[in-house]
């Protein structure tokens, strides 16, 4: 991607800044060929091979569907057992998800990701049993999955204590789906190849036209919106094979990629992202807070020697205000996010305090960029 952004860290804070020289991105990371939509598949599958961290089979609160489930898995191999008594930790019901492409042809591999259905306690070290994947469109099976189960955590347990690290329940098989049969993208030479942009911008939809049209040294392309391009495909790329030649071209293609300027904001977890090309109008900032502090000391009372009454006990309260001298930085025009990230770090403010002062600058209209708070 383009080198729009440089990081400066203040804790718990990001600020993406941008360099002046600008780099090239190339249309195959900016835009995805029309139609050629990607497909969700999804299966029912079982997962062996676990340490008694499986579904329970018994018990009120276990899971009936896992039994039934090994019990029609053994009948398909001749073995007839009686639901009601099967008794095994080491198996779990799954859901099986899994995206494939229209440019996915039938044996390409494709990667899995397993999440526990049932009760289980984890999937470490399990193994999935091959597991058909359909199109939930027509029920049509496209894929089948199978392999050993990468979590990317760990779960240990013994008699009354339990760690675990990570999400155990949810794992991954890469590689570990086989595509049977797909329905490939054909593009037809007498429709113009869309462009489909991944974030619609009108500057960034005029500079591919313009690439492209320079590329040919003819007009072939043209903005249809911000989020459409389209390009006539060429007398001489009529073909089958060399309409994907002349396509592959198209997405070789480098541009200047327009950035909108905003500053994303993460209130719970205290991040400030800013893009470089947010400029902040000439303003002061100033920054103070109050501290209210209350104390209450508990004070024994007793009564005289040899007199009537009893010991209690008191609370005395204390109440105390105190207001730090307030933090003040005069901004000059155009300042960069660069030059205010340098100078609110030298204040050795928290982030917190960071996110009031930018959503008080585009308050105060200073801010020149789009404030989103997530």
């Amino acid at each position: 991607m383009k080198k729009l952004f440089k990081l400066t860290l203040i804790p718990l804070l990001a600020l993406a800044l941008t360099n002046e020289a600008v780099s090239q991105t190339m249309l195959a990371d900016l835009v995805e060929i029309q139609h050629a939509h990607r497909k969700e598949l999804i299966g029912y599958g079982l997962v062996t091979g676990l340490d008694r961290t499986g579904d329970r089979t018994i018990s009120s609160r276990g899971s009936v569907f896992t039994v039934q489930s090994i019990a029609n898995m053994l009948e398909n191999f001749g073995i007839t057992v009686d639901a009601e008594r099967l008794r095994t930790r080491n198996v779990a019901a799954v859901m099986v998800t899994a995206t494939v492409s229209p440019y996915h042809a039938p044996g390409s591999d494709i990667d899995i990701t397993v999440s526990s259905l049932g009760d289980a306690s984890s999937l470490q070290g399990g193994v999935l049993l091959q597991t058909p994947l359909f199109d939930p469109d027509n029920d049509e099976v496209v894929a089948k999955a199978q392999g050993a189960i990468i979590t990317g955590g760990y779960t240990a347990e013994m008699p009354g204590a339990r760690i675990s690290r990570n999400q155990t329940l949810t794992g991954t098989i890469p590689g570990g789906g086989i595509v049977e049969r797909n329905q490939l993208l054909e593009i037809n030479a007498n429709e113009p190849v869309g462009l489909v942009l991944r974030n619609p911008n009108f500057t960034n939809a005029r500079r591919i036209v313009e690439e492209i049209n320079n590329t040919f040294d003819e007009d072939l392309a043209s903005v249809y919106h911000a989020g459409l391009v389209q390009v006539d495909v060429p007398a001489a790329f009529q073909d089958r094979g060399s309409i994907n030649i002349f396509t592959s071209i198209i997405l070789e293609q480098t541009i200047e990629v327009d950035t909108p300027a905003r500053v994303v904001i993460n209130e719970r977890t205290g991040t400030i992202v800013a893009g470089g090309r947010v400029i902040i109008d000439d303003v002061m900032i100033s920054h103070g807070n109050l501290q209210v502090r209350t104390q209450v000391t508990p004070f024994i009372s007793q009564p005289a020697p040899f007199g009537a009454g009893e010991t209690v006990v008191v609370p005395v309260t204390e109440v105390g205000i105190s207001e730090e001298a307030a933090q003040t930085i005069v901004l000059e025009p155009e300042t960069t996010v660069q030059t205010l990230a340098a100078s609110l770090n030298a204040l050795g403010l928290n982030p917190r305090d960071i996110i009031s002062i930018f959503q008080a600058l585009d308050r105060a209209g200073a801010l020149r960029g789009k404030l989103i708070v997530m």
